[in-house]
């Protein structure tokens, strides 16, 4: 899958072993470039899904729309379709097996 980026911020701190390491510290760092590597090796969300070590999952609530794959307990790497407009399935829901880009929102603790 193509990767992007919510910001530019984001994006040179995530390219950036050290600047990752500084913000989120050594082992939540290597979990996060491990997704990262296993996201941009999926041809599409529906293979990610498949890797049942990712807990990729889609969220609900006020992030509908939203997936997020587990990183270090609590923290999630979050992230969205980053297409226009969204694939959606039959049944409304999305795609999962036309979604090839995906934009990253944040790392956070929504728990």
């Amino acid at each position: 899958m193509e990767i992007a980026f919510r910001t530019r911020r984001l994006e040179r701190r995530f390219n950036s072993g050290k600047d990752l390491q500084t913000e989120y510290g050594v082992p939540l760092s290597r979990a996060i470039q491990r997704r990262l590597a296993t996201l941009a090796g999926a041809s599409n969300l529906e293979l990610a899904r498949s890797i049942t070590s990712m807990r990729l999952h889609p969220l609900s609530g006020d992030r509908a729309g939203q997936f997020a794959v587990t990183l270090v307990h609590p923290y999630r790497l979050v992230f969205r379709p980053n297409h226009n407009p969204v694939p959606l399935g039959n049944d409304g829901g999305i795609d999962a097996r036309q979604v090839t880009l995906i934009m990253i929102m944040e790392v956070v603790d929504y728990h």
